[in-house]
């Protein structure tokens, strides 16, 4: 694709082009600042753990000393709104004795939905998982946009999407806790457009969440997209890191720059493969041993 090419596809888009000064296929920038790592590695339950309960979870992260986990809503691990106060209290429990961060609740909330009603529907199920992020002693709840619906423009639907943001950025501050917006879906995780709706939300508690995306490129580098959110980035998904050594994506160039940024959080696994307990923690151990190269280099 020419350089003129990727524009009119950016535009057609949505997004506003980028001027680059590297050439074309140029190989990745290093960012900028050079400084010691202090984030983390964590898990989603997506997909690795997904058929996993809580305790099987928790023993497996402790026993590979993954620091934290973020509860992916309709998996095994059962932690959900529906969780009564005496249960939350269970798992709050179960966390700590495990010494594992409950890091927050993966939520499929969303927002871009033409019709009110489903847009009111999915804003009071952002707040249900702020209240139970609160008791479980969590920092925030994951959301994401999903699509520019049919005969909507990129510019209403970000709009719209920033404005319930408002909202569940007020309940997540009632609630001590945060947003975090992930890089997700068709047109809208580009980052030129996650950026329009970080404008049209706002709120102090509304982050994203990096989602390691092969869009995040731009020119061979992800140098562009990153300065973009790197103001808004409260949480980061990665996936598959083998994906660096097969030039698909440049995660030992993502985590020199969360360092450069002082990113102090964690960074948290979310493959697309399940595992059954025994695999899944040979597949962890190996992980964290490629996640230690890349972010030591």
């Amino acid at each position: 694709m020419t350089q003129h090419s990727r524009r009119q596809f950016l535009a057609a888009a949505g997004a506003a082009p980028l001027v680059l000064s590297s050439p074309l296929h140029a190989a990745p920038q290093p960012a900028r600042a050079a400084a010691r790592p202090q984030f983390q590695l964590g898990l989603v339950s997506y997909n690795v753990a997904a058929q996993w309960d809580l305790a099987t979870v928790l023993k497996t992260c402790k026993s590979i000393g993954v620091a934290a986990f973020e509860a992916r809503t309709t998996h095994k691990h059962g932690v959900e709104p529906t969780l009564k106060p005496d249960q939350r209290a269970t798992v709050k429990k179960q966390f700590a004795d495990a010494g594992v961060v409950f890091w927050g609740c993966g939520s499929t909330c969303e927002f871009h939905a033409p019709d009110a009603a489903v847009v009111r529907k999915q804003i009071e199920d952002c707040k249900r998982f702020c209240e139970l992020v609160r008791d479980l002693g969590g920092k925030g709840v994951k959301v994401r946009p999903n699509n520019v619906p049919k005969g909507k423009t990129v510019e209403e639907t970000c709009a719209q999407i920033g404005k319930a943001l408002q909202e569940c950025g007020k309940a997540a501050h009632d609630n001590g806790v945060e947003i975090w917006v992930e890089v997700h879906g068709p047109v809208t995780q580009l980052p030129q457009n996650m950026k329009k709706i970080m404008d049209a939300c706002g709120h102090k508690s509304v982050g994203v969440c990096w989602n390691s995306n092969a869009t995040d490129l731009m020119e061979g580098s992800i140098a562009a997209g990153f300065d973009l959110l790197a103001p808004y980035i409260k949480s980061c998904h990665i996936n598959d890191l083998e994906n660096d050594a097969r030039g698909k994506y440049p995660y030992r160039d993502l985590f020199r720059r969360l360092a450069g940024i002082g990113y102090d959080r964690y960074t948290l696994c979310e493959y697309g493969k399940s595992f059954n307990p025994e695999e899944g923690a040979a597949f962890l151990k190996k992980y964290k041993q490629q996640w230690t190269e890349l972010v030591s280099g």
